[in-house]
């Protein structure tokens, strides 16, 4: 945990989640089970989405025809599901070890698409087909219970897809999701460009240009997976600060924008100023004191924090040497050359060390690959004392850009000395802490082009954990804010909700 230096966080504890993910209750692949068994595997809570509506779908356009028919199907099919997703999703849910919450998708042309989710499940809990955003507030106000109404992939442009500023509200609304398979909606620059056939980021469209115009929201990530496998790393998840695993905490923490957004690694991030937690509103004071404490899952390149979304300051962490100590070991296994997926059987042990923490890094099946048939939970993770062993399966690449990889990180006390011992399908393989201080050692399943894992090197504590303070001088009549951004050197990336400071009144 992170050295603690605000009050803000003393009663609080983080838990990480993916509240965007799809199956095929309506369009996508692998049963809610699926999903379910998968989100178990890294996450502390999870909403399996259900795609249900799109009341602008672009019906006279013939050249979509194959767009209405799927998507049309897709929504039959989610209205049949509806009663019983509800009953297997509220028996999932196990407050203080895995929680779930009810969810639907309304599809926009004009507004941009929204998720809607309930805190829990009753009896009348619908899905709404209302015609704009107004009626959707409207319908969902009638309700005796609270909703959230998320909106995501924020940065297409207006009007194919992307969010509607001026019809936006934080009433419902305390987050948005500014990072998925999608790409990343921060700003129309940068890392995470959009990819997809909707088109590229729109400034107009984005995070930052939402909070220019004083809008007031917290961010997070989800994968927007279709293949039931919530979580996948690399594609998008959430962290927050709540006071337990429960609904109820998760939802509060949520209204109240103590949220962040991750790319995959599970960073640890924590940020105050004037001893108020990312999400709050703090009083007017020119004097802000702010506080950022970071555990990374690999080597920090980087944090910055940004003031009125320009960077007022960057930590830069320079690597430093360490022979022993705390380390994180990530354990990468796929690549090759197979034509079928390969089966991996490998466990892991501990001499002459203490294993203290695992991370699971699973990607399961590509998020949108619409091929694939049969087994969609087909991975077991178990920790053990000094043991790991891990069953999964692994595809080629899908592209030099694009892992398909699986792997675990863990988290060791060792010496020079301390033994790695790796039984890969039956081959044993060994690699001292020692040969891995300063780079990777690889281990091939066969020969060229056979499937191979990697021991990448070992992170010392001193590069992965990081906290600093500074003080920064603002006088303003208008409310402004502040958020912080973590680079890791493999590429995975952090974003806090802001923290907005409110004007000097006159």
């Amino acid at each position: 945990m992170p050295h603690m230096t605000s009050q803000a966080y003393h009663n609080l504890s983080i838990f990480y989640g993916d509240i965007h993910n799809h199956c095929d209750l309506s369009y996508g692949h692998g049963s809610l089970a699926d999903a379910l068994y998968n989100a178990r595997l890294q996450l502390d809570f999870v909403s399996v989405v259900v795609h249900a509506v799109w009341p602008d779908l672009p019906k006279d356009d013939a050249k979509l025809a194959y767009l209405i028919d799927y998507h049309e199907k897709g929504f039959a099919k989610a209205q049949a599901n509806w009663a019983g997703y509800l009953r297997d999703i509220d028996h999932a849910n196990e407050d203080g070890d895995f929680v779930t919450f009810p969810a639907f998708e309304w599809h926009s042309i004009e507004y941009g698409d929204y998720c809607i989710y309930y805190p829990y499940v009753q009896a009348e809990m619908p899905i709404i087909d209302a015609p704009d955003l107004a009626s959707l507030r409207a319908e969902l106000h009638k309700l005796s219970y609270p909703t959230l109404l998320i909106p995501h992939h924020i940065g297409y442009r207006q009007g194919s897809r992307g969010i509607n500023w001026q019809s936006f509200t934080n009433e419902m609304s305390p987050i948005a999701e500014i990072f998925s398979f999608h790409g990343l909606s921060e700003s129309s620059e940068g890392p995470y460009p959009y990819l997809h056939s909707m088109g590229p980021r729109h400034e107009q469209s984005t995070a930052q240009y939402g909070w220019e115009q004083g809008n007031l929201f917290g961010v997070v990530g989800s994968t927007d997976h279709h293949n039931a496998f919530p979580g996948s790393y690399g594609y998008g998840r959430m962290g927050v600060w709540a006071e337990s695993c429960s609904r109820e905490a998760i939802w509060e923490a949520i209204q109240k924008r103590r949220t962040y957004a991750l790319t995959g690694d599970r960073i640890n991030l924590q940020f105050s100023l004037n001893e108020t937690a990312m999400g709050g509103i703090c009083a007017s004071d020119e004097t802000r004191a702010i506080s950022v404490d970071v555990v990374g899952g690999d080597c920090i390149d980087y944090i910055d924090v940004l003031h009125n979304n320009r960077i007022i300051h960057r930590e830069s962490i320079v690597p430093q040497s360490a022979t022993e100590g705390r380390f994180k070991v990530y354990i990468e296994m796929g690549w090759g050359e197979q034509a079928e997926a390969f089966d991996w059987d490998v466990s892991l042990a501990i001499e002459n060390g203490t294993l203290h923490e695992i991370e699971p890094r699973l990607r399961g099946i590509s998020p949108t690959e619409g091929n694939h048939e049969g087994d969609f939970a087909y991975t077991s993770l178990e920790h053990d004392g000094n043991e790991v062993h891990l069953k999964t399966k692994t595809l080629p690449n899908l592209s030099l850009h694009t892992p398909c990889t699986e792997g675990f990180v863990v988290e060791l006390d060792g010496t020079p000395d301390t033994m790695i011992t790796l039984t890969i399908n039956g081959q044993v393989e060994q690699v001292c802490l020692h040969d891995i201080l300063t780079g990777s050692r690889t281990f091939y399943t066969g020969g060229f082009v056979s499937p191979v894992l990697c021991v990448h090197q070992a992170v010392p504590q001193s590069d992965y954990h990081h906290h600093f303070t500074l003080t920064h001088q603002h006088n303003t009549a208008q409310r402004d804010w502040y958020y912080v951004r973590v680079r890791q050197r493999n590429n995975q990336w952090a974003w806090s909700s802001p923290i907005w400071v409110d004007g000097k009144s006159t």
